[in-house]
C-alpha cells in the first residue's frame, strides 16, 4: 500500500525522485482514505518555488479542506493537469495518475529528511 521507491512525511505526502533527477509529489493512500471523496485540489503554479514543508495548496473533500505541504524545497516545474477536471483521480490513483506537482529539487539531501515507507506505517498505526 506504501511503496518502497518513495519517501513520505509526516503530513502525508509523498515525493519520488525520478531518473531526471526531479521529484514527483503526491499525497498517501492514508491521506486520501482519512479525506473521502476529493472535489478540488488547488495547486501552486509552475515555476513556482517551495520550501520543505511550507504549504503548497490546499485539497478540498466532501468532508473537509486540508492544506498541502511541500516535502522538499524546489522549482515546480509541472502540475498534473488532469486534476482540474478530474480532481478524484487523488482517490482512484492515488500513486499514478492522482500525483499533484513535479518539482525541480533544489537539494536533494533534503530527501533524508523524510520518512521511509516503513516508517512512515510505524506513524500512522498509531
Amino acid at each position: 500500500m506504501y511503496p518502497s521507491d518513495r519517501k513520505y512525511s509526516k503530513e502525508h505526502e509523498w515525493a519520488l525522485l525520478e531518473p531526471d533527477g526531479r521529484v514527483l509529489i503526491g499525497i498517501t493512500e492514508f491521506a486520501q482514505e482519512e479525506l473521502g471523496d476529493v472535489v478540488y485540489v488547488a495547486l501552486p503554479k509552475v515555476g513556482t518555488q517551495l520550501t520543505q514543508f511550507a504549504m503548497m495548496g490546499e485539497i478540498e473533500s466532501v468532508k473537509t479542506v486540508s492544506d498541502l505541504y511541500t516535502p522538499v524545497s524546489g522549482e515546480v516545474v509541472e502540475v498534473n493537469a488532469l486534476l482540474g477536471d478530474q480532481p478524484e483521480l487523488v482517490n482512484e490513483d492515488v500513486y499514478g495518475q492522482g500525483w499533484l506537482i513535479r518539482m525541480a529539487i533544489t537539494d536533494e539531501a533534503e530527501l533524508g529528511n523524510l520518512l521511509t515507507a516503513d516508517e512512515y506505517q510505524e506513524i500512522i498505526a498509531h
